[in-house]
C-alpha cells in the first residue's frame, strides 16, 4: 500500500499560484486532495478549494489589505493545534509560500513544537503577470536582474526601502502589494535617479478571467492605478523589460497628454 502523501501530524505549506487553477503544480493539486484540513488565504479561489476532499475542513485565515481575519500568531496556533491532533494539514498560500508569504513565522512556530513542516512551491504573481502581458522579466543587455519587493507598510507609515539601490536601470522591479503605495513608489524612485519615462506596468488579478493589464510609465504610475485599476490585488512591474507597446516615452508627451500614455489590456 503506498504511503500517504501527507502524514498525520504533518504540515505542508503549499503554493496555490496566482489564481488560475491550471497553474497549480501537479504536486500542489495532490496535496490539496490529500489534506484533512486546509487553512487558506483570502486570494485562494473556490476553483482551487474545490480540489479538496469532500470531507476535508476548509478554514479561511486570509489577510487582505486592511481586512485581517486572523493575526499571524493565531494562524500559527491553529496550524500547531491541527497538527497535534493528528490532522493532515495543508496551509494554502497564494503564489509561492516563500515569497512574501510569512512562511518563516509559521515554520518557526511548527518546528518549535516538533511538528514536521514541508514546502510545495508555486508560481508567483510576477511570473504570471509577465506571462499574461507577453513580456520577459529580464532583457539581455538591459535588464540583468530581477528584484522582488513588497510595498506593504502599516497605515500612515512611509516605506522603508533602499530607493537608491532599487533605482537601477539595469533591473526589473516586481513590486508586490504596491497599489496603495504607487505614488510613493514613483516619487521615491524618480528622486533616486530612475528616469520618469521608465516603462511600467500594473497587472490586476493576474491569470484570472477579470485580469487587467495597464501599460504606462513610472511618472504616471499613480494615474494608471487611480484611473484603470479597481479592487483586485495588483502587481507593479517597472523597468526596460516592461517596454510598453506603441508608446512614445518622452517627458513632453507625459506633460502634455498624460492619459495618452496609458494603454489597457483587459
Amino acid at each position: 500500500m503506498p504511503e500517504p502523501l501527507i502524514e498525520r501530524g504533518e504540515v505542508w505549506l503549499v503554493g496555490a499560484g496566482p489564481g488560475d487553477p491550471d497553474l497549480l503544480t501537479r504536486k500542489a493539486e495532490k496535496l490539496i486532495a490529500a489534506a484533512s484540513i486546509i487553512f487558506y488565504d483570502a486570494l485562494v479561489g473556490t476553483t482551487i478549494l474545490d480540489l479538496a476532499d469532500p470531507g476535508a475542513r476548509l478554514m479561511p485565515v486570509g489577510k487582505r489589505s486592511g481586512r485581517h481575519s486572523r493575526d499571524q500568531r493565531t494562524i500559527n496556533e491553529l496550524l500547531v493545534g491541527a497538527a497535534l491532533t493528528g490532522g493532515r494539514v495543508v496551509r494554502l498560500k497564494g503564489g509561492d509560500p516563500s515569497i512574501f508569504g510569512r512562511s518563516a513565522e509559521e515554520i518557526e512556530a511548527l518546528r518549535a513544537r516538533g511538528i514536521p513542516v514541508r514546502i510545495c512551491p508555486g508560481i508567483t504573481a510576477a511570473n504570471a503577470a509577465a506571462a499574461s502581458a507577453g513580456i520577459s522579466l529580464t532583457l539581455r543587455g538591459q535588464s540583468r536582474k530581477l528584484v522582488l519587493v513588497t510595498a506593504h507598510a502599516r497605515a500612515g507609515e512611509m516605506l522603508d526601502l533602499d530607493w537608491r539601490a532599487l533605482a537601477d536601470p539595469a533591473a526589473t522591479l516586481a513590486i508586490y502589494m504596491g497599489k496603495a503605495a504607487c505614488r510613493q513608489v514613483s516619487d521615491r524612485l524618480i528622486a533616486a535617479g530612475l528616469p520618469a519615462a521608465t516603462p511600467a506596468m500594473v497587472v490586476e488579478n493576474a491569470s484570472l478571467p477579470d485580469e487587467r493589464i495597464v501599460r504606462t510609465t513610472l511618472a504616471l504610475l499613480d494615474i494608471a492605478v487611480a484611473s484603470r485599476i479597481t479592487g483586485g490585488p495588483a502587481l507593479l512591474l517597472i523597468g526596460a523589460a516592461v517596454n510598453p507597446v506603441d508608446l512614445c516615452l518622452t517627458d513632453d508627451n507625459m506633460r502634455n497628454s498624460p492619459m495618452a500614455m496609458l494603454s489597457t489590456i483587459a
